[in-house]
């Protein structure tokens, strides 16, 4: 589980997170959803410690986040941020530094390092490519290869800043099947989503923030009669019959 605890964070005077204070949970995927510039982002880097609260604490497996050394909380934690470069490295060896955390003096990876990496590849069906230079992929088979490397972390927290950006609809579906396989296995997952449908329909919970403040923090399900994306986003949600995909 993470945890936040009257988190506040801002740049100089300008607050971007007041007295935020809300639980990821285990076994689930929940959905951090929110109009741009309400600081959806921020609060996964600041669970990251990508950033340091200024005011408040962070939780991480029951421990205070701070208080973990830099291998320790990379076994307890792995992020995946919006962007990120493109090496020129194969898919394998990228997914291999996944395995860092858990690493000797000798830096060489062992029987279970490999088993970790192959368990990794063949979970987001990367196993094909694994010899093939990172560069060469399309937009979704990097996505994927990224997160073949946060599997083989081990981490039993993830954080996913927008995954599904610039993902066409099979891809998109292809992530969130694999999370939900991660969920499964007792994983504390939080995503960012700028799909209101997909949080909704996707994920177990969601937390919507609003100018640094959260106004949501329940089911997905319950979401849409809340009242509270009529005050964050302006919009309302009209009941009708939509259309829903399924893999064939």
């Amino acid at each position: 589980m993470i945890e936040l605890k009257g988190v506040c964070f801002g740049y100089g005077r300008e607050p971007l997170l007041e007295n935020l204070s809300c639980r990821l949970p285990d076994h689930a995927i929940t959905a951090v959803i929110g109009p741009n510039g309400s600081g959806k982002s921020t609060a996964l880097r600041l669970c990251a410690r990508l950033l340091t609260p200024q005011r408040g604490e962070i939780r991480v497996g029951g421990q205070p986040a701070a208080a973990y050394d830099p291998r320790g909380f990379a076994r307890q934690l792995a992020y995946l941020p919006q962007s990120r470069p493109t090496p020129m490295i194969t898919v394998r060896s990228l997914v291999s530094h996944g395995r860092f955390p858990h690493l000797g003096m000798t830096r060489r990876l062992s029987a279970a390092d490999e088993a970790a990496v192959d368990r990794a590849l063949t979970m987001t069906g990367m196993a094909a490519c694994a010899h093939r230079d990172l560069r060469t992929l399309s937009g979704g088979q990097r996505q994927k290869a990224y997160l073949a490397m946060l599997i083989a972390q081990g981490a039993p927290h993830l954080l996913l800043d927008e995954p599904t950006t610039y993902l066409d609809v099979l891809h998109q579906m292809e992530l969130m099947e694999i999370l939900r396989a991660l969920r499964d296995e007792g994983c504390c997952i939080g995503v960012v989503l700028h799909d209101l449908t997909q949080a909704v329909s996707l994920c177990d919970r969601a937390l919507l923030l609003h100018e640094g403040r959260l106004l949501f923090d329940g089911p997905a399900e319950a979401l849409y009669d809340s009242g509270t994306i009529e005050t964050a986003f302006g919009v309302r949600p009209v009941r009708r019959q939509g259309v829903s995909f399924e893999r064939l």
